[in-house]
């Protein structure tokens, strides 16, 4: 009988532990990844430049490139500044924009990239997707995933501990994207990769059930491996599905119908996430999520990141034109303002009591 197997993208390397970046080199070359030393460093001009500091004397054969925002023009000239100059690889050094811009910008040239990530805030610094900015709003972009992941405990614990918390509202949103997911298979037959579903699916309740919180270091450690987990469950489904679902539908609903006020992605995605749980009547797993979100010290409502109900109301209403051709409990309700409406205070209810 033939052997049927299957190569699942993923990094060569995950580093995930206090002082991490103390020998940044020394693991690309014992990886095999820059033996030369030959890097393209992309860094933000804040924290960036300090991480900087503290790495150049290490990295002597790099070059250092500020990324000034997260949008698609500055991914293409990170590109053509490194095109052309033999590096060994493209290293990514900070949030989710600069990791995004780094990833599109190394796809372009055809180089491997290093995501070192300095904060948590979500699961793209292991996705094969950058989002970029671009003149029609936002775009995501498919690309290779990470070639190593490094993720520095000690760098982790001076980022604002905001940018934290909304990785956790990330990672908890899997479940919600999970029963969408699965949703879409029993009423349109949409194939679910069972390996994809379930890495997400694990990454999601890790964070969930997990009883500690952002200034334990086990705890950081479940989140950064549950991100860079759903990363790879992306890479293994070739799209978001094991991560998106209605919750992001709603989020992205934020971004373009009050681009200056959205929040923190894992923010959004939180607050998605649970009302997508009521909306499917899963009530019990609902009402976990925002206790979770609220231990956590994350927004369970609206009006916690400054958007009114009738704001909240339009986002939902709004949300499934964000992804044509994604099936979620929003297109399987198809509710009317008015049902969204009562459906949210009957969710607010439930909070408070």
């Amino acid at each position: 009988m033939p052997v049927l197997t299957r190569l699942i993208p993923s990094p060569v390397v995950v580093d995930i532990s206090r002082g991490a970046l103390d020998d940044l080199a020394g693991l690309l070359a014992d990886q095999r990844i820059s033996s030369s030393g030959r890097l393209a460093v992309a860094i933000s001009g804040g924290s960036g430049q300090v991480l900087r500091e503290r790495l150049a004397p290490d990295l002597p054969g790099a070059d250092w490139f500020s990324v000034a925002d997260g949008t698609i023009d500055c991914a293409v000239r990170l590109a053509d500044d490194i095109k052309g100059k033999r590096y060994d690889a493209v290293v990514g050094l900070g949030g989710g924009k600069i990791i995004d811009v780094t990833k599109y910008a190394a796809a372009r040239v055809g180089l491997p990239m290093v995501a070192v990530a300095t904060n948590l805030s979500h699961d793209g610094l292991c996705s094969p997707v950058a989002t970029l900015d671009n003149d029609n709003g936002r775009g995501s972009y498919g690309v290779p995933t990470p070639i190593a992941v490094v993720i520095d405990l000690d760098v982790i614990r001076d980022a604002p501990i905001r940018f934290v918390r909304s990785g956790i509202g990330d990672a908890i949103s899997n479940l919600s994207a999970i029963a969408d997911w699965e949703l879409s298979h029993r009423i349109n037959g949409e194939p679910v990769d069972g390996l994809a579903a379930a890495m997400a699916r694990t990454a999601g309740e890790a964070v969930l059930r997990h009883p500690g919180g952002v200034g334990d270091d086990e705890f950081l450690t479940v989140l950064a491996e549950a991100l860079v987990l759903t990363g790879i469950a992306m890479s293994i489904s070739g799209d978001t599905r094991p991560s998106s679902g209605a919750c992001h539908e709603i989020s992205h609903a934020f971004d373009l119908l009050y681009p200056r006020r959205s929040a923190l992605h894992g923010e959004q995605v939180g607050i998605g996430a649970a009302f997508a749980m009521h909306l499917r009547g899963a009530h019990e797993q609902s009402h976990l999520f925002t206790e979770v979100l609220h231990r956590h010290g994350l927004p369970v409502l609206p009006e916690e990141i400054g958007f009114s109900v009738e704001e909240f109301v339009r986002a939902v209403a709004y949300a499934p034109q964000t992804r044509p051709g994604r099936f979620t409990i929003l297109e399987h309700l198809d509710l009317s303002t008015d049902h969204i409406r009562d459906a949210y205070a009957d969710y607010a209810k439930t909070i408070s009591s």
